[in-house]
């Protein structure tokens, strides 16, 4: 299992990268934020040799709209990843599943040589979840022993514990492997 981390304007944008392989950066949420630091937060990843991916919060509605901002953001390079994270919002609403299917589907056609994943918690991917649509692959988030999330579906990433910040791990022989994967969408 390779070990990662993700961050967001929370996180200081020297984070530590010691035994790390890869980190996901939250890029931009619904059509009006950008994590402040972003560049410094990527330019950190890309300098201690990590896979860098990018994540955007969705919101209901607008779905071109944020599609556009998100890939306008979110730094372009052939083998970083994009995500987008499918939760409840700060209002107690959620994009629905063809809304997430769509914000997608829609992030792909604008940036196809990158693969898009899908990161969602275990109660989203169970319980809301009604499409099993999770485009170049699943990031679930259930924290329990690294690598080993209660789901049954293939998943790519791992989000095991969030203190004292999010951590992940993925499912990839090694580095190599990984970078692979990422470069070849």
């Amino acid at each position: 299992m390779l070990r990662g981390i993700d961050v967001s304007a929370y996180q200081s944008s020297s984070y530590g990268t010691d035994g790390l392989s890869f980190v996901f950066i939250k890029a931009t949420e619904g059509r009006s934020y950008v994590n402040p630091r972003l560049g410094a937060q990527t330019k950190h990843g890309r300098d201690a040799g990590l896979v860098v991916g990018f994540y955007h919060f969705l919101w209901p509605g607008h779905l071109q709209a944020q599609a556009d901002y998100f890939v306008r953001h979110a730094p372009e390079k052939a083998g970083d990843i994009l995500a987008v994270d499918w939760e409840r919002t700060s209002a107690g609403t959620h994009a629905s599943n063809a809304e997430k299917d769509l914000f997608i589907r829609k992030v792909k056609e604008l940036r196809p040589n990158n693969q898009v994943v899908l990161y969602t918690n275990r109660d989203f991917w169970l319980n809301v979840d009604t499409t099993s649509y999770a485009g170049d692959g699943l990031w679930i988030a259930d924290y329990v022993t690294a690598g080993k999330p209660r789901i049954k579906a293939k998943w790519r990433f791992h989000q095991y514990t969030s203190e004292p910040h999010d951590k992940d791990v993925a499912d990839f022989a090694d580095k190599a492997a990984l970078k692979e994967w990422a470069t070849s969408a």
